[in-house]
């Protein structure tokens, strides 16, 4: 599928605020697998920015030097793919600034949808995404993925839309992230 120009796709890896596996709400660590695998899924599938959203500054600094690496520093040595998936990594501090930069980059607020393992009811499906995203109607969409237990309460109930979770064999539901937004991503656009 080719999503008209005029349809903006960002997509959001959050960190803070998720669940624990005992549903306390915590700040999960940013790893070096995620930064790439998923800038590198970002890419395939032409959605920019893909942020990174952690409030700890450290792991902030750590996403910075890493992408510097491909972007600015000795990555860009070695003519690699990676060096353009690596562009297009925003870490920011917040959800909201997430928004806040795609509305700025677009002039569009965008539409916020929210992805989780334990989504039931009202959800929409990937279907009918696709066919929203396909209308050629202006419009930014912003696609966020939560880490450790999944997203909380507070962040899914101020999304626009809870997209339908991915279901698997047998009743287990526990993808990897990175795993997750290639599947996403691909039934969205692919």
């Amino acid at each position: 599928m080719n999503v008209p120009s005029n349809v903006h796709l960002a997509i959001a890896l959050v960190h803070h605020p998720v669940y624990d596996r005992i549903h306390d709400i915590v700040t999960t660590s940013v790893t070096s697998v995620d930064i790439h695998d998923i800038a590198r899924i970002a890419r395939t599938y032409a959605c920019e920015p893909y942020f990174l959203v952690t409030p700890i500054e450290a792991q902030r600094a750590m996403v910075k030097r890493v992408t510097e690496h491909w972007v600015e520093g000795e990555g860009t040595k070695v003519d690699h793919p990676r060096v353009e998936a690596m562009s297009r990594i925003q870490v920011v501090d917040s959800l909201e600034t997430a928004i806040k930069r795609m509305t700025e980059a677009t002039g569009l607020l965008p539409i916020v949808v929210v992805t989780g393992a334990n989504f039931r009811d009202d959800v929409t499906t990937f279907a009918g995404l696709r066919k929203d995203l396909e209308s050629g109607v202006d419009s930014s969409w912003l696609i966020v993925f939560g880490t450790g237990w999944g997203l909380t309460k507070d962040v899914v109930d101020a999304a626009d839309v809870r997209l339908e979770p991915i279901l698997g064999r047998q009743g287990f539901n526990h993808l990897p992230v990175r795993a997750a937004v290639a599947i996403v991503l691909d039934r969205l656009l692919g």
